[in-house]
């Protein structure tokens, strides 16, 4: 009896272990999250959240970053964070703590790039005194999933050696998962995969230039994208997390995915929603890929999305459909 006991545990943890992260990317609100917030996200049958306090930068070559200020809303900050992971994990959602830097006025991260040495070793400085604090934080709360930066290519290429030593920082403080949200186009030449346990990529990957593409269409483009992730993930040995993915609901989506000029007003939501199952029915079922977090979600359930929305999110809208059909059944 217990030889058949210790068998059916085994099998339940190993069924657990190769679960999908059916993930969604929380967006920071000026209140705090209740189980009414909690519940939408329940409903989805997503099992894990991004949360993404926020630090700040002047301008792309300035060297200090600014957080946990008064100005910020709540869930940027680190009380915040802390009390979005606890109500979550108290409704067992588990999280992903992926803390991030906002250049002002929306420049591109991946820009950020110092002029001089003095102030490359103050953003050194500044951002693992950032980093580290949300490490602390992840741990103390018992995070399995820390995300130490989102889209900085510049400041990897032009500093490699710093970010391999801030991996093993990490490493001394938090004893989960380490993950790294790469940009859809620098993944490749991203140097320390080897040093952590996913490989992260936000999947903004430019597919097709057709208003209206078709599930099978943009299957087809995926397979260029795919056998180079998959020869990646091989040749390293690291399953693939998408740290981000997600389509507007609005003409040619997939053209441009990580555009979010906000001066587009025209609405298509059979195109976001097409856009989504297509990347499901390519990824979800690989053994190589670990899962993803959509882009985004808003704890403001009731007053977000709908169809008249063209942003991100799938809240209200056909996509969300999609979205809870895939993630109950992986």
């Amino acid at each position: 009896m217990i030889s058949i006991c210790l068998c059916c545990l085994s099998c339940s943890v190993n069924e657990g272990q190769i679960k999908k992260i059916n993930g969604i990317s929380v967006v920071a609100s000026s209140k705090k999250i209740s189980k009414k917030n909690i519940s939408s996200i329940l409903n989805i049958k997503a099992n894990y959240a991004a949360i993404m306090p926020f630090g700040f930068i002047k301008e792309v070559n300035h060297p200090n970053i600014n957080y946990n200020l008064d100005m910020q809303w709540y869930g940027e900050t680190k009380a915040g964070a802390k009390q979005y992971i606890e109500a979550l994990h108290k409704h067992n959602i588990s999280v992903m703590l992926k803390p991030q830097i906002w250049i002002s006025h929306g420049v591109f991260t991946g820009h950020l790039k110092m002029t001089n040495e003095k102030d490359w070793l103050i953003l050194e400085k500044s951002y693992t005194n950032f980093i580290l604090d949300y490490a602390r934080l992840a741990q103390e709360t018992q995070v399995p999933i820390f995300c130490m930066g989102t889209e900085l290519e510049l400041f990897i290429k032009n500093r490699p050696q710093y970010w391999k030593s801030l991996i093993q920082k990490i490493r001394n403080i938090y004893d989960g998962k380490i993950t790294y949200a790469a940009n859809w186009n620098e993944y490749a030449n991203t140097p320390f995969w080897k040093q952590l346990d996913y490989i992260g990529i936000d999947a903004y990957f430019p597919l097709s230039e057709e208003k209206d593409p078709t599930v099978q269409q943009l299957k087809k483009k995926w397979e260029k994208h795919k056998e180079i992730i998959k020869k990646h993930s091989d040749s390293i040995h690291k399953k693939i997390l998408f740290t981000e993915f997600g389509y507007r609901s609005i003409d040619y989506t997939t053209h441009k995915p990580w555009d979010a000029d906000y001066t587009k007003k025209n609405i298509n939501l059979k195109a976001q929603s097409i856009a989504i199952q297509s990347l499901f029915e390519v990824f979800w079922n690989e053994k190589w890929f670990a899962g993803g977090f959509l882009w985004k979600w808003f704890i403001d359930y009731q007053n977000v999305g709908g169809k008249d929305n063209n942003r991100f999110t799938p809240q209200n809208k056909p996509a969300e459909l999609i979205v809870k059909k895939h993630y109950q059944t992986k």
